[in-house]
């Protein structure tokens, strides 16, 4: 049965979502403002025609407004500036975790983290950057000089749950909760106004923090430390693109413009192109004027400028001060190269072996019943 609290809590947090004061979320579900206040406070239990009135105002299942929700402890959620969507989407989150788990314990398929999984390397957190995404890649049997061409399927083979989370709001990019969470697991937000590298870079980023910042996961923190942010940058640059074979790469191609040379080497590690020319002056290869030449060449052969805040005053902050819009991607990467899988696959195999309804496994991938039974129709195999 649901409680005052559950309600209140469930309400205030859809309504500031939806970004709706007060009086206008009162006024769209036919109640005063001080009715409202009341049933936010946890003073009162709504009836049901009311709870029917604030669920269609709020454009939720009823359901939506009576189910508690288990609070993240362990989570590291970075945002440019403050969300007023953060405490849906760490709802969000912890009911995805618990379905997760929910179908693991099913199917008996829970998987270990294996970024960390060689004693021997343990050590690697005490150490730079670049030495743990190298130690990482080990962990996991990438070679030197090998690109990751499915970070989505990487993460979730070695013991990381990965959620595709669309929210509209470039401001975040992506968080990520700690094993004591149903963890370890990465949230990456896919709208698509982000440009697909940036994802795949939150999801190498994300990484990063799990394995260097364990003792920073903290609910409650909002204001993270630049420093942790630019180790994690340099996490998610090597283990994506190591040294060794980025050289390589960019040795190959010396007989081609900067243009060209830049677009070949992005997408071999299906990097930004901001990422390249970050590492190219980072390795002394070229200094902070290459920004400047690949604008020219852009401008020159796509008969149009790339915008002025991706030039190199990002270069000594995080990527947080990044713009990573997806029109400012050259030779961009499509939605179909960020797929998860893991979790689709473990719905279908509940479903078929009976422990969980329809309706259930539409709920865990956020689904109506409708594309559920779609979905169940579309499947080869």
């Amino acid at each position: 049965m649901a409680t005052e609290t559950t309600i209140a809590a469930n309400v205030a947090r859809l309504r500031l979502d939806r970004q709706l004061t007060q009086e206008s979320l009162a006024a769209k579900a036919g109640l005063s403002r001080v009715a409202l206040g009341k049933i936010e406070r946890g003073v009162v239990i709504p009836r049901a025609r009311t709870l029917n009135a604030l669920a269609k105002a709020l454009a939720v299942p009823v359901g939506e407004l009576v189910t508690p929700v288990r609070s993240l402890e362990s989570v590291r959620f970075r945002a440019r500036t403050q969300v007023h969507a953060r405490e849906q989407i760490l709802a969000e989150v912890s009911k995805w975790l618990d379905a997760y788990a929910e179908l693991e314990a099913a199917l008996n398929e829970q998987l270990p983290f294996r970024f960390e999984e060689d004693v021997s390397e343990r050590g690697y957190l005490a150490r730079t950057p670049m030495k743990a995404a190298q130690a990482a890649r080990r962990a996991v049997s990438l070679g030197l000089e090998e690109p990751v061409r499915d970070i989505c399927g990487l993460l979730e083979e070695n013991g990381v749950k990965l959620l595709l989370l669309e929210t509209n709001r470039d401001s975040f990019f992506g968080l990520s909760v700690g094993s004591r969470d149903h963890g370890p697991a990465v949230v990456v937000n896919t709208w698509d106004r982000i440009s697909v590298e940036r994802w795949i870079f939150t999801a190498a980023h994300e990484l990063g923090h799990l394995l260097l910042h364990q003792d920073e996961y903290q609910r409650d923190a909002t204001d993270l430390p630049t420093e942790t942010e630019r180790e994690a940058d340099a996490f998610a640059s090597e283990f994506l693109m190591p040294e060794a074979a980025f050289a390589k790469a960019w040795d190959e191609t010396c007989g081609h413009s900067l243009l060209v040379r830049v677009l070949k080497v992005k997408r071999i590690f299906r990097a930004s192109y901001k990422t390249v020319l970050y590492r190219l002056i980072e390795s002394d290869r070229e200094t902070s004027d290459v920004w400047r030449a690949f604008q020219g060449q852009h401008r020159g052969y796509f008969g149009k400028t790339l915008r002025k805040t991706d030039e190199p005053e990002a270069l000594h902050k995080s990527e947080f001060a990044w713009n990573w819009g997806r029109s400012g991607e050259p030779a961009g990467l499509s939605r179909h190269d960020f797929i998860e899988g893991r979790l689709s696959r473990l719905v279908r195999r509940a479903l078929e072996a009976e422990h969980i309804s329809l309706g259930r496994a539409a709920e865990m991938l956020g689904l109506t019943r409708d594309e559920m039974r779609q979905k169940a129709r579309e499947w080869a195999g």
